[in-house]
């Protein structure tokens, strides 16, 4: 009788164990699918890969796509934070594993793309093309996948600033194979005529050779399409916004009132256009002397980020004047940039910063999926 009662009770408490340890599950299923996922703006209950009690502290391991890797840290305190607050007396492992989404067809054109983001300003020489190559580095440095189109048609860096020269080479059926630029995909005038021709179209020209460099190259798959557009006000906006949807413009602007005048300009180019401003970057922030490690405003400071305030646009983060940095550039040396401490953390900075805006931006508004119109 006495054995009968021990097992009756050792079977009721491990009942009562069972049950409250998949009620706990349950119940931490049901905090992490309301976290949004950075990409999607959507609960992450598709990317819940598990969740199990050891005893001693629930184990969860949940996705991450590629697209969001520049905020994979930030994203998993989000996780850990969520959890802690809800859960205070349970303990938690949480691991972040790759999640793979393809990118859907986007456009006229059928690009294959989550983001595509264009690197503007409103006039030349404030450092466009170096913002949009560093950019495009440190996104794909942490993992997401890159393009980087060179739709400055008149004046074409990304050439000189990568170190990528030739000309580009058929690709599957009708498509132009890109250049690769370690691991991104490169497409510029640069690559189709001769060094040191000059190129002189109208705007329907203008049209064609935007559309042909988004539609006909070979661009695979991808998280972000940055887009180093020309300087100033012109059309290649209006075409973009034509065969693309866009995911934002990002204005590059130094310090100084006179360059400030023409970015409020391409600020509103792109609200015209119905292209979101989703960021502004000073560069030529400051001067760090390499001598004494000074630093000297030498077209002022904060300009930018103080009408990026009045504005409502959120601040990517600044660029200080880099001896190195002109250097790398000129010698095609870009990805070097990214192992100089003096320099690397702000590029770094400005692409976490970008991502987390869009990441803000779909948990607000969480974008909805689109059939391509191909053209």
């Amino acid at each position: 009788m006495a054995a009968r009662e021990f097992f009756y009770h050792t079977l009721t408490n491990q009942n009562g164990f069972m049950s409250e340890n998949n009620e706990l599950i349950e119940q931490v299923r049901a905090a992490l699918g309301k976290i949004p996922d950075p990409e999607t703006g959507r609960g992450l209950k598709k990317q819940i890969l598990s969740v199990e009690n050891s005893g001693d502290a629930v184990n969860v391991s949940v996705g991450l796509t590629s697209f969001a890797a520049a905020i994979k840290d930030e994203f998993k305190a989000e996780v850990e934070s969520t959890l802690s607050e809800q859960f205070g007396d349970s303990k938690f492992n949480v691991q972040i594993e790759n999640f793979d989404r393809p990118p859907q067809p986007i456009g006229t054109v059928g690009l294959k793309c989550k983001a595509v983001i264009a690197i503007a300003a409103g006039k030349g020489g404030v450092g466009k093309s170096t913002a949009a190559t560093s950019l495009a580095i440190a996104l794909k440095r942490v993992g997401s996948s890159v393009g980087l189109l060179d739709a400055d048609v008149y004046g074409p860096s990304i050439p000189q600033l990568t170190g990528i020269r030739g000309r580009c080479a058929a690709g599957q059926g009708e498509k132009i194979a890109p250049m690769d630029f370690d691991g991104i995909p490169l497409m510029s005038i640069g690559y189709m005529i001769p060094p040191g021709e000059a190129v002189i179209w109208r705007g329907p020209m203008l049209h064609s050779a935007i559309t042909t460099f988004v539609r006909n190259t070979d661009w695979g798959d991808l998280d972000y399409l940055i887009i180093d557009m020309p300087p100033g006000t012109g059309d290649i906006a209006l075409s973009l916004s034509q065969l693309l949807p866009l995911t934002g413009s990002v204005i590059v602007c130094t310090p100084q009132e006179v360059a400030l005048i023409d970015a409020v300009k391409a600020v509103g180019m792109f609200r015209k256009v119905k292209i979101p401003v989703i960021g502004l970057i000073e560069n030529m922030s400051s001067f760090i002397c390499p001598d004494n490690g000074k630093s000297y405003d030498i077209f002022g400071k904060g300009g930018a980020k103080e009408y990026a305030q009045q504005d409502n646009i959120p601040y990517l983060g600044e660029i200080p004047i880099n001896i190195n940095l002109r250097q790398r550039g000129d010698a095609g040396k870009m990805f070097d940039n990214f192992d100089d401490e003096t320099i690397g953390p702000y590029l770094e900075s400005i692409a976490k910063q970008l991502v987390t805006t869009l990441a803000k931006n779909a948990a607000t508004n969480p974008p909805t999926p689109t059939l391509p119109v191909i053209g």
